[in-house]
């Protein structure tokens, strides 16, 4: 396969690709606008919008998921698993414990935070594999095994393909940094035109709203945070004022670099992390949460293929297909959205590991942890609704994002460790914005490096300015809609790149690793 150049277009003065740019940022305004302009019945309108998205092509997003899982298995441990990213004599830029801090501050962060108590409280409370009234321990085990499908591998196994593959067509074929490159074996030079321009388009703004989701979520719980402890106000304006605050932090990380900036701010972010999560075993129920971890992780692999391959098929219309569409289908199209932007960011970060490394570490290492995560605030908000302390689950149906505080407030050192929650979530927020804002610069720039600071910071205020908007016009449920809808065309896109990858991954390995075939000399 050929290697070509690095697409470094420049528009009006700036290191950016019009096309690109000018579609992205006109898509954002047509939204922005109208939603300001429309107002209220835009709730309704995002609500509506959801479900008929979700009702006809969620069967498309679970499918999808599953195949993109099974797809990063064969990577793994296949023939191309020794293909080294960016050569054979590569060497990994970042230590395996910043490499692994990283993956997990972009990949999940923000949104492990803001659902980790109050998504088993749910499906505890409701879900469509126990009738209402039954077993309660048979419930939470159920609560447990739907909230581990959620954020387990099959979140980073979306993340892992799209990532792989960009580092890939990045550091071994020497293309830019952006989605078009993936397609180079299918289409060629064609990618540096319109078609290119349209790939990088919907990439842009699947990161953007995808970024915007989960920004939204830590700007409520932000506020919730301030709520419980200081009697702040929860309203827009202490939202928007949070928003505008912290996006002003994700800029000076910016300016300090992805080494100095985001690097040491993950690091950071992950011994904030592993501090809370330390904490909240110790002072909470800590046997409990040592055996209903085992518990958890065998019930999740022992009902695996039931729960992910599950479409409510046979149930009709009604409550379980609405639950469906805000659980599952929302958090397969939040993830879809979310792959261009932690897959660039982490193609970014991988160089010199191995494809099977890469696979199995983006796959386990960050499952695990995230599972161990839910099992310690998911069980021990559990714990308390089994001996009947529903204290919680008061709040969850109140106000979901002030769960965590509930929580804490039942177990001792609360105000400590509500502060530690409060200073982690704006951590996190810090880290995606600026990640994001890293990765929408990369795309609108033809997959430049060195792109300038000034632009960086304008995708980031980009960012903020969606997540307040989006808040102000529709709450929880605009975010998820939005999700849903840039999911959808990403995830189009997946398809056709996984094809394409493989093609490459054929080649390149014929070339470079396979045994070469001696050839005869003339004289014999």
């Amino acid at each position: 396969m050929s290697r070509i150049r690095s697409d470094e277009r420049t528009f009006m003065g700036f290191k950016a690709n019009g096309p690109v740019s000018i579609t992205s940022i006109l898509v954002i305004a047509t939204l922005v606008i109208t939603t300001l302009v429309v107002g209220e019945p835009m709730e309704a309108w995002f609500k509506e919008t959801q479900n008929t998205v979700a009702n006809n092509v969620g069967w498309l997003f679970i499918l999808l998921v599953n195949c993109v899982l099974i797809y990063a298995i064969f990577l793994g441990f296949s023939k191309f698993g020794k293909i080294r990213i960016g050569g054979k004599d590569a060497k990994p830029e970042f230590t395996t414990t910043a490499w692994f801090s990283m993956l997990f501050s972009a990949g999940m962060g923000i949104g492990l935070l803001f659902w980790s108590v109050a998504e088993p409280i749910n499906h505890f409370k409701s879900n469509p594999f126990i009738a209402a009234g039954g077993d309660a321990a048979q419930a939470a085990e159920y609560a447990m095994g739907i909230t581990f499908l959620h954020w387990g591998v099959h979140a980073w196994a979306l993340y892992a393909v799209v990532g792989l593959a960009l580092a890939f067509f990045t550091f071994n074929l020497k293309l830019p940094l952006t989605i078009r490159s993936i397609f180079f074996p299918l289409f060629g030079n064609k990618i540096y035109g319109v078609l290119g321009d349209i790939i990088d388009t919907i990439s842009v703004i699947a990161t953007l709203f995808g970024l915007a989701t989960s920004l939204g979520f830590g700007v409520q719980q932000i506020n919730s945070g301030l709520t419980y402890l200081f009697n702040i106000p929860t309203s827009n304006t202490v939202e928007l004022t949070l928003i505008v605050i912290i996006t002003g932090l994700a800029t000076l990380s910016l300016v300090l670099g992805l080494d100095k900036g985001i690097r040491m701010l993950s690091e950071w972010n992950m011994r904030l992390a592993l501090s809370l999560m330390v904490l909240m075993l110790i002072i909470g129920p800590t046997l409990f949460l040592l055996k209903s971890f085992v518990q958890n992780v065998g019930y999740y692999f022992y009902e695996f293929f039931e729960l992910s391959f599950w479409t409510n098929s046979y149930k009709g219309v009604g409550q379980e297909k609405n639950w469906q569409n805000s659980w599952t289908v929302f958090y397969w199209a939040w993830w879809i959205s979310w792959s261009p932007f932690v897959g660039i960011f982490i193609a970014r970060i991988s160089k010199g590991r191995t494809v099977k490394e890469f696979i199995l570490g983006v796959l386990i290492i960050p499952a695990l942890l995230t599972f161990l995560w839910l099992t310690i605030f998911g069980g021990s908000a559990l714990y308390q609704e089994l001996i009947g302390n529903h204290a919680i689950t008061e709040a969850v149906n109140k106000n979901v994002s002030t769960a965590i505080y509930y929580l804490l407030e039942q177990y001792p050192f609360t105000t400590f460790a509500s502060i530690l929650t409060i200073i982690l979530v704006t951590s996190f927020f810090v880290t995606s914005s600026d990640s994001g804002s890293f990765v929408v610069d990369t795309l609108t720039s033809g997959g430049r490096h060195d792109a300038p600071t000034y632009q960086k910071i304008f995708w980031a205020s980009m960012e903020g300015l969606i997540a307040g908007v989006l808040l102000i016009g529709g709450g929880l449920t605009a975010l998820q809609t939005a999700s849903i809808l840039t999911g959808l065309p990403f995830a189009l896109i997946i398809i056709v790149m996984c094809f394409s990858f493989y093609k490459a991954l054929r080649d390149y390995y014929e070339e470079e690793y396979a045994p070469k075939k001696p050839t005869k000399k003339l004289s014999e």
